[in-house]
């Protein structure tokens, strides 16, 4: 807990020395949220049969979504960041031969980064309940909850895939662009993937994103209970059993390979 600590420690220092940039995120909540405020009134009074199963109202449906990008955008780019910053910084050597196993550097260089994503997540959904009229009297917290859990473990599992490439070939990462791309084209992010061709439709259902958000939207605006948000549960939680362990080997196989090759310092 200690090395944990000293992780967190680290990158909270880092992040809270940029105080503009602190500022400039809390604004862009702000006007994200009227953005889609301003989007949802194109909309206003139509009876949009995709929305339906979420509550009909497309300014709750996109928000959600919106919310919850933040823990997406971290698991996919936290920790091939992390290590490239270490790569251009010089810390990465120093930091691999030092007795903590990769499982636990892996784990606490993005706890820093899902804490900040759950603040930026409250704010915005406060901000929507309070400013913009957003209701959320329906939500069954406790199913949030769990997939919120279940949203950081299986996006993990690509966010450390994505970390292996960044290990050895320094840049490019074709895991978090193609997940990335792929997820917010086909996911469910601005849009029901109902409106989908049913071609793409097969291709979004296995995606995990789309399994996160169906999942949150029904828990937040529907209140669905654990039982009723069961399949999502166990798709996620197979993603998360799969990817995780497969994820952490091939990262220790890529640390492998850069110290063979020696090229632990370079980027």
């Amino acid at each position: 807990m200690a090395k944990v600590w000293a992780f967190v420690w680290r990158d909270f220092i880092t992040e809270t020395s940029y105080k503009l940039s602190f500022i400039l995120q809390i604004f862009n909540l702000f006007t994200s949220l009227l953005l889609f405020f301003f989007l949802s009134k194109l909309l206003e009074g139509l009876d949009i049969v995709s929305l339906k199963p979420y509550g009909g109202d497309y300014f709750s449906f996109v928000v959600i979504g919106g919310a919850f990008f933040a823990f997406f955008d971290v698991a996919l780019q936290t920790l091939s960041k992390s290590i490239r910053d270490g790569q251009m910084l010089g810390t990465l050597e120093a930091l691999l031969v030092t007795q903590t196993e990769i499982p636990v550097i892996l784990i606490a260089s993005s706890i820093y980064s899902f804490i900040w994503a759950t603040i930026k997540s409250v704010i915005y959904l406060l901000l929507g309940v309070l400013l913009f009229d957003l209701d959320l009297s329906n939500a069954n917290f406790i199913g949030v909850a769990v997939m919120l859990l279940l949203t950081i473990t299986a996006f993990s599992g690509f966010g450390i895939l994505a970390a292996s490439f960044v290990m050895v070939l320094k840049k490019g990462d074709p895991i978090n662009f193609i997940l990335s791309h792929l997820s917010k084209l086909l996911g469910g992010f601005y849009y029901p993937i109902s409106v989908l061709p049913d071609w793409l439709q097969v291709i979004s259902y296995l995606l995990p994103v789309t399994y996160v958000l169906e999942g949150m939207r029904f828990a937040f605006l529907q209140g669905y209970t654990i039982s009723q948000l069961l399949p999502n549960i166990i798709v996620l939680s197979i993603f998360s059993l799969v990817m995780l362990p497969i994820s952490i080997w091939i990262f220790s196989k890529a640390v492998q390979r850069a110290k063979q090759d020696g090229t632990l310092t370079q980027y």
